[in-house]
């Protein structure tokens, strides 16, 4: 799967959004916003994993949309034009949007900080003990437990994008709508459809397989992994994302200990380190980009209902 979801291309990519020259300067705000989403889409999707800078360059991309979106329903035009369709169902439709996405968003927050937590209580459990201490075992059984979590918590997002998807717009606006009001309705629909796949893009990230084996198994996996070029010659993973290779160096750690290598171990440790360092920044990387996208969608959702207040 690429980096962003390329089924969503189908739907919008066919009919250029280009609005008409007199559209309102916000309206066209919003349309470049889009165009540089989708200009970013294209040009990932040729990755088969989706890579945490492109994700936190939509995440990005989302938020400075939805702030152009927020400044296109203020505008009194708008504000107007929608309101003299309130009570349609298209307009519910373009009202619901941004509650699936916030409650999407908030479970994947939740999601990121225990893992966040989970690293930081491993990292200094590989800096005061031996790996095979109770202790150091105790926060990797926590790791691979929410991992495993993560994972399924990812697949039930996934469907319910799917729903949202599915059930999104399947009302159609009436055809004598203003040519303004046309624009904003086209804009904020792709907004809808640009927002899933990038949420898509997310949800792959953090439902990685887990390459968590027997060490038996885990020598072999290794050797046919390298046999096909996964692993370049200096043992840096090439094709796989921060979670796969924090899942190589604790297996690799795990694997020396067990052969009881001392000199491999310290070895190990450091890589690890590594590992879970840049895991972390990651992590941080993508709470930030949700969490300023969470606040433009709350001002989203805020700037509807002001529409349809009394």
């Amino acid at each position: 799967m690429g980096t962003f979801s390329q089924k969503h291309s189908s739907k919008y990519g066919v009919r250029s959004i280009s609005l008409p020259t007199r559209s309102h300067p916000s309206t066209v705000r919003v349309e470049e916003e889009l165009s540089k989403l989708k200009s970013l889409e294209a040009s990932s999707s040729s990755s088969s994993t989706p890579k945490v800078e492109t994700i936190c360059c939509g995440l990005s991309g989302l938020a400075e949309l939805y702030k152009c979106i927020e400044d296109l329903l203020k505008l009194p035009l708008t504000q107007q034009a929608l309101g003299q369709h309130q009570n349609e169902k298209w307009v519910n439709e373009l009202l619901d949007c941004p509650v699936g996405f916030l409650d999407l968003l908030g479970k994947t927050r939740d999601s990121i900080l225990l893992m966040k937590e989970s690293v930081g209580e491993l990292q200094s459990a590989l800096r005061r003990k031996r790996v095979g201490d109770s202790d150091r075992e105790s926060y990797l059984s926590t790791y691979w437990r929410l991992r495993r979590n993560m994972r399924k918590e990812s697949t039930k997002s996934m469907l319910l994008l799917k729903q949202m998807e599915n059930e999104s717009f399947v009302a159609s606006p009436n055809l004598d709508l203003s040519e303004h009001l046309s624009a904003v309705v086209r804009v904020l629909r792709e907004a809808s459809l640009i927002t899933s796949s990038i949420f898509e893009s997310l949800v792959v990230f953090l439902s990685s397989p887990i390459l968590k084996l027997k060490p038996n198994k885990w020598a072999l996996v290794v050797s046919r992994l390298m046999q096909k070029g996964v692993f370049a010659y200096n043992n840096h993973q090439e094709d796989i994302n921060e979670l796969e290779k924090v899942d190589f160096a604790l297996n690799s750690l795990i694997l020396d200990n067990l052969n009881k290598d001392a000199e491999a171990e310290a070895e190990k440790i450091q890589s690890a380190h590594g590992r879970l360092e840049a895991l972390v920044v990651a992590i941080e990387e993508i709470e930030s980009g949700l969490e300023c996208l969470f606040k433009r969608l709350i001002n989203t959702r805020v700037s509807f209902l002001n529409i349809f207040s009394p």
